[in-house]
């Protein structure tokens, strides 16, 4: 069964090229620590403060090791610390996923 982590993120709308910047060094990263990355996605219209990532996994095992390789990774680890440091991200949240297959 694969499980797909979908991260809400509610970022500061003043700092929303900083974010992107931090998600496009993502798309990078997660792929080489064994992510399948289905996307990161920037507001358009209407709410300018809630962004989205969405990361699939074979199981949660995987997803367990793939944290593991991601904070050991020193791109990873620098883009974790940027975003502590410039505070353009106010609020994270995780939601594991399953796909509904046919019966």
């Amino acid at each position: 069964m694969t499980v797909t982590v979908f991260i809400r993120y509610q970022i500061d709308p003043f700092q929303q090229a900083e974010f992107e910047a931090y998600a496009r060094i993502w798309l990078a990263v997660i792929p080489a620590c064994g992510g399948d990355l289905i996307g990161y996605f920037m507001p358009h219209e209407g709410t300018n403060d809630i962004a989205w990532g969405l990361i699939s996994f074979p199981d949660l095992a995987a997803y367990e090791a793939y944290r593991a390789r991601l904070r050991a990774a020193p791109e990873g680890a620098a883009n974790f610390a940027l975003a502590r440091d410039r505070r353009f991200i106010l609020r994270e949240e995780r939601t594991f996923l399953r796909r509904v297959e046919p019966a």
